[in-house]
């Protein structure tokens, strides 16, 4: 009666090899998976935190200061120096897009704007004679974008994978955006309007 066990058992022997492979393979692809979804949930967050962050910023240093604006971008993904948002690549301080907005008279509505003021005491200026007037900046916009075009619309990033054998085909980063009312924008008291 002992001679077919041990007859059985070489066949056996590379069995829980295999099932051990399998399993393994299907435990890793499981915890590989949730693991790039919460990366993904932490960009969306985090998304939201920068574009907060950058639009509160930027309502108050100078639109027409290029060093100050690319300070809060940098600030903006948590960064002093250039790189990518920790654990955020492909997000960096140059997909930050801040833009300028005004409130149209007839429909309330904000439009971007394409023609700035020269400077931030002649925005302060066009806004107590017409608040609504076309180069009155009323509002403040940061969206973590690809591009902006001429319009103003956003191109979204493309989500970049950590675990590369995982297929997300098109994955966007989702449209991060925070609209703030302008601040000073730089003006302080006692500057004269430029020309």
């Amino acid at each position: 009666m002992r001679q077919p066990i041990l007859q059985s058992r070489p066949r056996q022997a590379g069995v829980a090899a295999v099932e051990f492979a399998l399993v393994v393979i299907i435990f890793l692809t499981f915890v590989f998976a949730t693991l790039e979804l919460a990366r993904l949930e932490f960009l969306f967050n985090t998304l939201n935190e920068v574009t907060r962050r950058a639009a509160a910023g930027a309502a108050t240093v100078s639109f027409r200061d290029a060093n100050a604006l690319q300070a809060v971008q940098a600030d903006a993904v948590f960064r002093t120096t250039p790189g990518p948002l920790v654990l955020g690549d492909p997000v960096t301080a140059d997909h930050v897009k801040i833009d300028y907005l005004s409130v149209s008279r007839a429909t309330w509505e904000l439009k971007h704007m394409t023609a700035l003021p020269s400077c931030p005491a002649r925005n302060r200026l066009i806004c107590m004679n017409d608040p609504h007037a076309d180069n009155c900046i009323r509002f403040v916009r940061a969206r973590v974008c690809a591009s902006i075009d001429s319009a103003g619309n956003c191109d979204p990033l493309n989500y970049q994978r950590v675990f590369p054998f995982l297929v997300l085909p098109g994955m966007k980063l989702p449209p991060a955006e925070t609209i703030v009312p302008a601040g000073s924008l730089g003006f302080r008291v006692g500057d004269m309007p430029c020309p």
